[in-house]
């Protein structure tokens, strides 16, 4: 098996790698490669692979001023869950979040992927709110750490 490499987008390679899979595990919000540069500038953005097959990403949004609550999002393409990628994502995303000042960490994901529910309540995160964004039909699910 071919070594897992975690990388901090660099690049618009990178960043239509990281688009890739945020737009198909989230097809009801696709996000143009404007506004994932947009996004990279405001959020760390990092990016997985096994060998040169890309089979994640994650965004750690820092805390806001004020505030110490931090969002990390680890992403795994289906085909390659169950393997260990996302925990070892969501450790390496942890800890910036907790390099970063934050106290409170929180999580969101699209209510339709049971198996990022199932991984973020395994981690210890509880359901605090869902919503839906203007337009979608599919709720989104914000969860904190315990």
């Amino acid at each position: 098996m071919s070594p897992l490499r975690i990388q901090q987008v660099d690049g618009d390679a990178m960043l239509r790698d990281w688009q890739h899979v945020h737009n198909m595990i989230i097809p009801s919000h696709l996000l143009s490669l404007d506004e994932v540069h947009e996004r990279s500038g405001r959020h760390r953005l990092t990016v997985a692979y096994l060998g040169d097959v890309l089979v994640g990403c994650s965004t750690v949004r820092p805390p806001a001023d004020g505030t110490s609550t931090a969002t990390v999002i680890s992403r795994v393409l289906p085909a390659h869950r169950r393997q260990g990628i996302g925990g070892r994502l969501y450790e390496r995303e942890l800890a910036e979040a907790r390099a970063l000042g934050a106290d409170v960490i929180e999580t969101v994901v699209l209510a339709s992927n049971e198996d990022g529910l199932q991984f973020a309540r395994s981690r210890g995160f509880t359901e605090i709110e869902r919503y839906l964004l203007p337009g979608d039909s599919v709720p989104y699910v914000d969860l904190r750490l315990a």
